[in-house]
């Protein structure tokens, strides 16, 4: 049975996206960010994106600017199975995608229980939430910036219910990025 992953990047205050429209120049990327979001990509089978952030996904990994800078992360992206989850898309036409238009949730489950590989989330803040609050989150990875934002977009905003999570790793990159891996709690 495969798990379901989610990434996600915050600043230091807990905002996912800065105060402006899809305000993400704060992400502190280099070298090793890039070596980790390889391998993070080469462990899942299958991404998994809300409407938002695949919308974004689909414009820059497949384009030119996407794959003279970052190749390796650009050639998985592109290549890889993904699924989007929208009740508002009626297509999706970045390649190797499957568009889920029911209960995310639902769907998602069903195919945890049949995929050979992990499938990651990757941003996706509201669906994330759901996924939590629903249970069937596996692993919540999330990347603390060196930055405060003082404002934005508050990581779970949307998550109505508390979600008991149990630290289970930490890893300090040398950008000052720290990434803290959570287990829904017992």
């Amino acid at each position: 049975m495969a798990q379901l992953i989610a990434f996600i990047m915050t600043s230091l205050d807990g905002f996912y996206e800065g105060p402006g429209e899809r305000e993400l120049d704060w992400h502190n990327v280099d070298a090793e960010f890039n070596e980790f979001a390889v391998a993070q990509l080469d462990e899942a089978g299958t991404l998994v994106f809300g409407r938002r952030t695949y919308d974004l996904m689909a414009e820059f990994w497949p384009s030119d600017e996407a794959i003279a800078n970052d190749p390796q992360v650009a050639s998985r992206m592109n290549a890889m199975d993904k699924i989007v989850c929208s009740s508002t898309m009626s297509r999706a036409d970045w390649s190797g995608t499957t568009l889920v238009s029911g209960d995310a949730v639902e769907a998602i489950a069903e195919l945890k229980s049949s995929a050979e590989r992990d499938l990651l989330v990757l941003g996706s803040q509201e669906l994330t939430g759901s996924f939590a609050t629903a249970g069937v989150l596996d692993e919540l990875r999330v990347m603390v910036n060196p930055v405060t934002l003082g404002r934005g977009k508050s990581l779970f905003m949307h998550t109505m219910v508390r979600v008991p999570l149990q630290l289970v790793g930490n890893r300090r990159f040398s950008s000052g990025n720290v990434l803290l891996t959570y287990r829904p709690a017992p």
